[in-house]
């Protein structure tokens, strides 16, 4: 694709930012109201305090309200500068949900290149998991009378089946969007996961994963990724150089993270060790087919001995947490015994690969595959013996079982890997902040150094908008529901039912399931979730019931007249919030009560999207939850509780 220009003009003897500076104030004064766009104070004021992040390259929290336009104001700066490092920027997102609100048709950036007259390179790097893998799908495909995953194995292209394809007939192919009739539950079982062996597989170049980064990273304006696949991205950067791979995401001339406030947790998962039952006994027994010298054999034999005995250990003691799919694993002498034989073990094993390698025995790149999975392995390992640095549990399913391991704090590492380049970071939120304070947010990500400031919404919510408390017993669940049925009837839909889990989604599933209603359902995860939205936002008086929308969901207009709040959102009881609760002086304010008052914040706001928007917000809690919360939510909501 031909390099796009730089939208204003610039000779050698004018300054890029003097230019920027008169090009913006064209745009906001006079081109963008023009096109019929109202000229706001707010937008214009971001405009040249985010310029300055640019100039300095330096970073800012832009804390803005919902219609204050910040989407138009990084998006132009982004651009602009991209052209002009001739790197693209990249867009950091919450989810996949807010990748596809800022390409969908009549989105941010279709409705930005219609304003200014410009042609926008924007492409998409989606996880990893949003792509089909060929090893578990084609297999599957032989087995299965499932027509969802058959119809997916029938749209995957020739080339991919035949090897003597030539490489110039590729095409992009796999994405989860491609197949919005699966549900999110049978894209588990042909989708990509960590427990993937990429680099030695058969289908890796061909792959669905291979394909669409090839086509992402040759992006000139703008690449689009989430929040995780960025810190993805970030920690896997130098093991894939080593392995001679590229890294996830090119090198970019600005980074900015839009719904920012959800990057710490983001960096933590990237940084999430995670080891299934299986795959070290798959690669030692691997290696062990290899001409390894004895003394090898039998630590490899010791170490898949103990490895299947803390497995064991680990499945046996894990506690079940309500409303988690992680189990609580406790922190006992004899669970770290085993997990100190072990890394002792691996050590040794690593040491012995050096002597094996230098025999020529054995394939140097199947050496190269072990030594990284065991530096793994080993590195993970030393993160849960350190006293307060770890945060573990169990996951297990019907074919498998995980130990997963994410590091407690991670501004050490973000400080170093990220925030070092000397780049432009904007973060862009409504809720960055902590009563305008930003420094608690700045400290929990490594960032020593940064400009801010914050803009409320243009909204008349006195107007606009009605927030309702609907209190009921903790032990009348049944009542709650025809609370809420009560609600959607009388709306005549035109709802989101925001939920505090998928848990609680399903069990008001299962009491609407056996009721009578005059509008459509949608239940996140029956369909690929921007199929869910559009449908939504098409069919007016349907209901969307959801457990992740909290942030992202952009639905202005009819189609969304009354938010119900089913819950409070509290964190969930599982390992990595009763980490932050345990080192917490008070918890309830320090962890519980600022998460769940950021999450609800989020949910309102996904009402009131416009200026012509009405609507109301039922807020559903227990009577216990009243006396202990109601005050401290009072401060937060727009509007007075009515």
């Amino acid at each position: 694709m031909k390099q796009q220009s730089i939208p204003f003009t610039i000779s050698k003897q004018e300054n890029f930012f003097d230019r920027l500076g008169d090009y913006i104030g064209d745009v906001f004064y006079d081109i963008l109201p023009e096109q019929g766009y109202e000229l706001r104070d707010e937008q214009i004021y971001m405009a040249y305090q985010i310029e300055k992040a640019f100039k300095n390259k330096s970073t800012v929290f832009a804390e803005a309200g919902v219609g204050t336009g910040k989407t138009f104001v990084y998006l132009i700066y982004a651009i602009c500068y991209a052209r002009y490092m001739r790197k693209p920027a990249i867009i950091s997102c919450a989810d996949e949900t807010l990748i596809e609100q800022l390409v969908k048709k009549d989105g941010d950036i279709e409705k930005l290149e219609k304003a200014l007259g410009l042609k926008v390179d924007v492409r998409l790097a989606k996880a990893r998991e949003q792509y089909v893998c060929m090893k578990k799908l084609d297999p599957l495909a032989n087995q299965t009378d499932d027509e969802d995953i058959l119809k997916v194995h029938e749209q995957i292209p020739d080339f991919v089946f035949d090897q003597g394809t030539s490489m110039q007939s590729f095409e992009r192919y796999g994405d989860r969007k491609e197949y919005p009739w699966v549900s999110n539950e049978k894209w588990k079982q042909i989708g990509w996961d960590p427990l993937q062996q990429c680099s030695t597989c058969d289908w890796r170049h061909r792959s669905a994963q291979t394909l669409n980064r090839d086509y992402y990273r040759h992006a000139q304006d703008l690449i689009i990724c989430s929040h995780d696949f960025y810190m993805e991205h970030i920690w896997t950067k130098e093991s894939r150089k080593r392995e001679g791979q590229m890294p996830l995401l090119p090198q970019a001339s600005s980074v900015v993270f839009d719904e920012g406030h959800l990057l710490e947790f983001a960096a933590q998962k990237g940084l999430t060790y995670r080891f299934n039952s299986e795959t070290l006994h798959s690669i030692l027994t691997g290696y062990m087919s290899q001409d390894v010298r004895e003394e090898s054999l039998y630590l490899v034999e010791d170490i898949l001995t103990l490895h299947e005995e803390w497995f064991t250990y680990l499945s046996k003691n894990a506690q079940a947490v309500t409303g988690s799919d992680r189990r609580e694993v406790p922190r006992s002498t004899e669970m770290l015994t085993l997990a100190r034989q072990l890394e002792q073990k691996v050590g040794k094993l690593l040491e012995q690969l050096v002597f094996d390698s230098e025999l020529f025995t054995i394939d140097p790149y199947h050496i190269k595959i072990i030594e990284e999975y065991l530096e793994f392995y080993s590195y993970g390992l030393s993160i849960l013996l350190k006293d307060d640095h770890g945060i573990f549990w169990l996951e297990e399913t019907e074919s498998d079982v995980s130990f997963v391991i994410m590091p407690r704090l991670v501004e050490d590492i973000l400080a170093e890997e990220v925030f070092s380049q000397k780049i432009p970071f904007v973060f862009s939120s409504a809720t960055l902040s902590q009563a305008g304070d930003f420094s608690y947010f700045a400290k929990s990500l490594g960032i020593s150094s940064f400009d801010s400031f914050a803009v409320e919404s243009p909204f008349d919510y006195d107007t606009q908008m009605k927030i309702h408390g609907q209190f009921v017993s903790k032990d009348q669940i049944d009542e709650k529901w025809i609370k809420i049925g009560e609600a959607l009837n009388e709306n005549q839909g035109k709802s989101l039912v925001l939920f505090a889990s998928a848990l609680e989604m399903n069990e008001f599933r299962d009491w609407a399931d056996k009721q009578d209603w005059d509008f459509s359902i949608i239940y996140e995860g029956d369909r690929e979730i921007s199929e869910s939205v559009q449908s939504f936002q098409t069919n007016i008086n349907s209901v969307l019931c959801s457990y992740n929308l909290w942030e992202g969901l952009d639905v202005p207009g009819e189609a969304l007249s009354q938010v119900i709040i089913a819950s409070l959102p509290f964190p969930p009881q599982d390992p990595v919030f009763q980490a932050k609760r345990n080192h917490a002086s008070n918890a309830l304010k320090e962890v519980d009560h600022p998460y769940m008052l950021l999450r609800l914040r989020q949910g309102i706001g996904r009402l009131i999207r416009g200026k012509e928007d009405q609507g109301i917000i039922q807020i559903f809690m227990t009577e216990e939850e009243k006396q202990e919360n109601l005050e401290t939510i009072k401060q937060v909501l727009p509007v007075k509780l009515g």
